[in-house]
């Protein structure tokens, strides 16, 4: 099974030809194509133990905008058509939503109360990651976003290029405050931040 694990994954790994590297001085770019993203997402779902209690009986991603970034909202316009080209997330029909972000106690009571299994962050909040990573520590949710640094910064699972290559990066700390929990497999394939 393990074997599996890492073949699946590193399947993934000639995608790296179809990233654009598009990051900015302002440190807030998504660095990978939003498809590839979808993708990676929806194929780390399948390996987080908890994600079929989490979710129940359908996956329901919550696509986070910051209000008055034009880029934020195009970012989640592009995941909900990425993500809609999936018929299933982990086995699970599922619904995506698009929401501006309001505030990071509001966001985490929204995620408990609609049963959020992953909540997506596009560009937009650097300056807001230290409150939602303290709001959303003992929610049951996969937190995901497209900006590298974020992750460090407590968002569970993100995405990066290295030598043209795609890397998903892993917020292992928050991960156990947040019930997302993978494989040491496939742990062995990210780059973990503790």
């Amino acid at each position: 099974m393990i074997s599996y694990h890492r073949r699946a994954l590193v399947t993934l790994v000639p995608l790296g030809a179809l990233l654009v590297l598009s990051r900015s001085g302002r440190g807030e770019s998504v660095v990978a194509p939003v498809t590839l993203q979808a993708e990676l997402m929806v194929k780390v779902a399948e390996y987080d133990r908890n994600f079929a209690a989490r979710a129940g009986d359908r996956a329901r991603v919550l696509l986070v905008t910051r209000g008055g970034n034009a880029d934020s909202a195009n970012i989640n316009q592009q995941m909900a058509s990425a993500l809609g080209r999936f018929d299933e997330i982990a086995g699970l029909p599922h619904d995506e939503m698009i929401i501006t972000y309001p505030g990071a106690g509001e966001l985490a009571r929204i995620c408990r109360e609609r049963h959020i299994a992953i909540v997506y962050f596009a560009p937009g909040f650097a300056n807001e990651v230290d409150a939602i990573r303290n709001a959303l520590s003992g929610v049951d949710v996969l937190s995901v976003a497209g900006v590298p640094d974020y992750v460090r910064g407590g968002i569970v699972l993100g995405f990066d290029v290295v030598s043209g290559r795609p890397k998903l990066l892993f917020n292992l700390t928050q991960a156990r405050l947040q019930r997302v929990a993978l494989a040491a497999a496939v742990l062995k394939l990210m780059t973990v931040y503790e």
